[in-house]
């Protein structure tokens, strides 16, 4: 096992950051973009649950506000989604953390879910788009992947010895 330093560790966990905007910015074919992970959202939850002293709702804010800019989305809509599931998550993650993998992926959906409605209301309030059934796909698919996203994540911090 590689043990880093904690500024090695925050690259490690930065670049984590940096391959979920880029799998949230690979396209997709029509069919399956209703089906793209929130996984910008993901790792930021494994995160703040592996190591809520140092992940917080400061990183929220700045990864929110990069995926404002990189989706061309309302600046800070994300960046305030991100910010009250990331509060939550530092609230909760005690508990989600001791539950089984089913329990863990469905306490996710619940958060998931709440991101889902904050950005749809920011969209509600601006007129910017209208919603429908298929803006609650994401949500599914992510929990779906959420214990990969788990096991991948712990792995890496393990490997890295991130503390």
């Amino acid at each position: 096992m590689a043990q880093v330093t904690r500024g090695g560790g925050m690259i490690i966990i930065g670049l984590t950051y940096v391959a979920a905007l880029i799998l949230t910015l690979i396209p997709l074919p029509q069919w399956m973009a209703a089906f793209r992970p929130e996984w910008l959202a993901l790792v930021l939850i494994y995160w703040c649950m592996a190591l809520p002293h140092r992940i917080g709702i400061f990183t929220a804010f700045g990864l929110g506000l990069m995926l404002d800019v990189l989706k061309g989305a309302l600046l800070g809509q994300h960046a305030l989604a991100l910010v009250v599931v990331v509060y939550l998550t530092q609230k909760v993650y005690q508990q989600i953390r001791i539950f089984p993998m089913w329990q863990q992926a469905l306490s996710i959906m619940g958060l998931l879910i709440l991101y889902q409605v904050l950005v749809m209301w920011v969209n509600g309030i601006t007129d910017l788009k209208s919603s429908s059934w298929s803006d609650w796909l994401p949500a599914v698919s992510s929990t779906l992947l959420w214990p990969w996203i788990y096991l991948i994540l712990r792995d890496i911090r393990r490997h890295f010895g991130i503390k």
